[in-house]
């Protein structure tokens, strides 16, 4: 699906099947079964067709091209994918003049809708609508809990009348201060096109624009889908706290690389594991260097080249496809500032882990267990989607992002249990659970930061890394566990910012390295005890081989939980790192 995005702090978004109007789709579902009868519910509501397209507006510049680029990578013969849909971010919003359009859907929170509807139905969209009406859909919203409320409508543009289906959908309220009061988390459920209005909680559109291209996924193998030539179309406009579109082209700009890194993130994670090998994860980001981001310094190490990294060449040696730690260098300090900068502007390294897929190795899952590993590589999709959009977007940062790629797969020369493995760090770490793999890897890619960086001042690695983070922090919020209150405070308010929620975790290794002692070498690579904070242990194991000499700052995210929703890929992390980089539009 294509989307547009428009200006300011509130989203406008409407359904059509052309270019030029709000957003553009087929025919919904009908729920009113008679014109001029509405109904309500906290359900959003539902298509014609499970894929959406979205169109680029005319004051939107390469948003398909982009998008499709993107998408196009892993297509080939051997694998069709299905049409695909593509979100565009423009300004342009024309009144109903096309007997085209299909629908319409305002999006916000209670109180901005009671203010702004009525102008934006008739002034901007050319809605005629009886104000009792009116009334009477914005009341059927509850302002604590949110809602919908649709009706029929007849629509004429001087030919033959039609239906226009209209929605209303308002947030949820949340007073919770783990919660943004922009409510990102409830918005890819109602996407479909709508009209977002902010609490002037933030100058930016991008967590908007993130929130929206969560509900649109690129990848699909279905054979059922529509064709090309019934694709729907849609398009998102933003609309600032006095009811006017927002116009600016930096804002919308970072609101559609915005869109396009977290589709490419989700899109991955999507992927099933015969298609998206280490090899694959590789040329994708090849691509992405040529066609987008040709500044960008790539290096990669490969196989047994790796064996001086014990622990992801452990995990991935068994594999068809070997390990990879690809590291991808962005410099966009100016050069008055290349040296000697503060903290505030010191490099930063974004550490992934890229398990493609996740067997247990020879701690066997069950088939249950098993089934959705295929996003153990979520950290580092997340990570690659949020470097793609922080080096388009220009971010004045040198960035280096690490990506641990390796399949744990069984075989003769899979890792066992009792084997003792050299990291890069030069600590020996005994095996205990093959299936504790994540950490092996993510702790020789923060090794190699720490060793081989200069000027760094911030280490981020994040994974899906222990189903244990579910039972702290739960499926919305990431757990994270750092050295520093400071990086702690800036990371709950990055999540915040970004929609992407995390939570601190129990930060103390004084206590819990304890639980990886082992007779015969530096540490084991799991817990004695699960009940003890085991997703803090498992960051504390990373933690323990940052380099000796390295005095910045660490943090770890665990995005186990909130980087799948109904069996999709969420892109959890990539808006999250946006903010921590401090991206414009962010």
């Amino acid at each position: 699906m294509p989307v547009s995005y428009g200006s300011g702090k509130r989203l406008l978004v409407g359904y059509s099947r052309l270019c030029h109007l709000l957003l553009f789709s087929r025919p919904l579902t009908i729920q009113a079964a008679a014109f001029g009868i509405h109904s309500s519910g906290s359900s959003s509501i539902t298509t014609t067709s499970k894929h959406i397209a979205f169109a680029s507006h005319a004051t939107v510049h390469s948003g398909i091209t982009a998008s499709t680029a993107l998408f196009s990578t892993m297509t080939s013969d051997r694998h069709p994918v299905t049409a695909s849909p593509i979100l565009t971010f423009g300004s342009n919003v024309e009144k109903l003049g096309d007997e085209e359009y299909a629908a319409t859907v305002l999006m916000g929170k209670k109180d901005m809708l009671d203010k702004h509807a009525a102008a934006l139905l008739r002034e901007t969209l050319g809605l005629a609508m009886d104000d009792n009406l009116l009334e009477r859909m914005l009341n059927d919203i509850d302002a604590k809990s949110g809602g919908s409320s649709s009706t029929l409508l007849a629509a004429s543009a001087g030919g033959p009348t039609m239906m226009h289906r209209l929605t209303i959908c308002g947030l949820p309220h949340h007073d919770s201060r783990n919660l943004s009061p922009s409510s990102f988390h409830a918005i890819p459920a109602l996407v479909k096109s709508q009209l977002i209005f902010t609490n002037d909680v933030s100058d930016s559109i991008g967590p908007y624009a993130a929130a929206v291209s969560k509900a649109v996924p690129l990848f699909s193998l279905k054979t059922t889908s529509s064709p090309p030539s019934n694709l729907r179309n849609i398009g998102v406009s933003f609309v600032d706290a006095q009811g006017s579109l927002v116009t600016d082209e930096t804002q919308l700009q970072a609101a559609q690389v915005v869109s396009e890194s977290v589709q490419l993130a989700a899109r991955l994670v999507d992927m099933h594991p015969e298609q998206l090998t280490t090899t694959q994860f590789v040329k994708e980001v090849q691509t992405l260097l040529d066609d987008k981001l040709e500044h960008v310094k790539m290096t990669e190490i490969t196989g047994d080249d790796l064996i001086q990294y014990g622990g992801l060449h452990a995990v991935g040696r068994a594999a068809e496809h070997p390990p990879r730690l690809v590291i991808l260098e962005y410099d966009g300090r100016s050069k008055s500032n290349d040296k000697g900068q503060s903290s505030e502007h010191s490099t930063v390294a974004l550490v992934g882990k890229g398990i493609v897929y996740d067997t247990g190795g020879l701690a066997l899952k069950s088939k249950d267990g098993m089934s959705g590993m295929k996003g153990d590589m979520g950290g580092a999709a997340a990570l690659l989607g949020g470097f793609y959009a922080a080096c388009r977007l220009k971010v004045q940062r040198k960035i280096v992002l690490i990506l641990c790629l390796a399949e744990n797969a069984i075989g003769p020369t899979a890792f066992r249990n009792d084997d003792i493995l050299i990291m890069y760090s030069g600590k020996s770490v005994e095996v205990n659970n093959p299936d504790a793999e994540g950490r092996l890897v993510l702790a020789d890619g923060v090794a190699h930061a720490t060793k081989h960086i200069e000027d760094l001042g911030l280490v981020v690695d994040m994974a899906t890394l222990t189903g244990a983070q579910l039972v702290a922090t739960g499926k919305t919020h990431a757990g994270i566990l750092t050295n520093s209150k400071e990086v702690e405070e800036q990371a709950v308010l990055a999540g915040l910012k970004s929609g992407d929620y995390v939570f601190p975790m129990v930060y103390c290794p004084e206590l819990l390295m304890d639980e990886f002692k082992s007779e015969v070498a530096d540490m084991k690579n799991s817990v004695k005890d699960r009940g003890n904070a085991q997703s803090s242990c498992a960051g504390h194991f990373v933690e323990s081989h940052l380099n000796k000499g390295y005095t910045g700052d660490w943090l770890h995210v665990d995005i186990a939980g909130p980087a799948w929703r109904d069996g999709r890929g969420t892109a959890f992390g990539t808006g999250f790192v946006l903010s921590i980089l401090g991206v414009d539009g962010w």
